[in-house]
């Protein structure tokens, strides 16, 4: 019988080796990735059946990456494992299209039940926290999203810049221009009301944009 086939994205490579030796043999874990933008480019050669993701990894978080990995892959199935237990960023994740929602320090007991009801078509969401997020979810019903009206490409030069990266290495890691990465960041700091380089930081600190 196949076993079902998993990929892994943690910034942590121990972390991985721990949850790879972990789930290995009853899943066939096909491959890893240590940000957001390795994993985008290695999941569709791969072609899983899951994938575990944080949500804070470098050059691209986890809810930009699986946004855009679902638009790709739309039957890939994505679980969560973060120490994240904010009930706004789990509405935001099942925004993004998450089948799950785990936290780390459960996953020894919950992750293989986790990954067993999404491969049943059934979502899961780590017990302690699900009281918090259905209230979440009553005081926000439309799923508003955490990160504000701002755009994926917003987002990513948010990440990049709060990171310490500067425009030139923003424009060099997107493709774009700096006179597009300085455009990009004016816009955000409109949009949001933003003032400084510390609040802009802070806000990616507090949205879970940067660790």
């Amino acid at each position: 019988m196949l076993r079902p086939r998993i990929f892994l994205a943690d910034d942590h490579s121990l972390l991985l080796d721990a949850f790879s030796n972990l789930l290995e043999p009853k899943y066939e874990v096909v491959g890893t990735a240590t940000d957001g933008r390795q994993m985008l480019k290695m999941v569709p050669k791969l072609n899983p059946d899951i994938v575990l993701l944080d949500i804070a990894m470098p050059n691209m978080n986890g809810f930009d990456a699986g946004e855009k990995l679902k638009k790709l892959l739309p039957e890939v199935k994505l679980i969560f494992l973060t120490v994240n237990e904010d009930p706004d960023m789990v509405t935001e994740a099942f925004r993004i299209g998450a089948n799950g929602y785990l936290l780390k320090s459960s996953a020894a007991s919950e992750l293989f039940q986790a990954i067993d009801a999404v491969l049943n078509a059934k979502n899961y969401v780590t017990p302690k926290i699900t009281q918090g997020m259905i209230s979440a979810f009553i005081k926000n019903p439309g799923g508003q999203k955490v990160h504000g009206n701002l755009t994926i490409r917003q987002r990513e030069v948010l990440q990049l810049l709060a990171e310490g990266h500067t425009m030139k290495q923003v424009a060099v890691t997107l493709s774009i221009t700096p006179r597009t990465v300085a455009f990009h960041k004016y816009q955000i700091m409109e949009d949001l009301d933003i003032k400084t380089n510390s609040e802009l930081i802070q806000y990616a600190i507090k949205h879970g944009l940067v660790s």
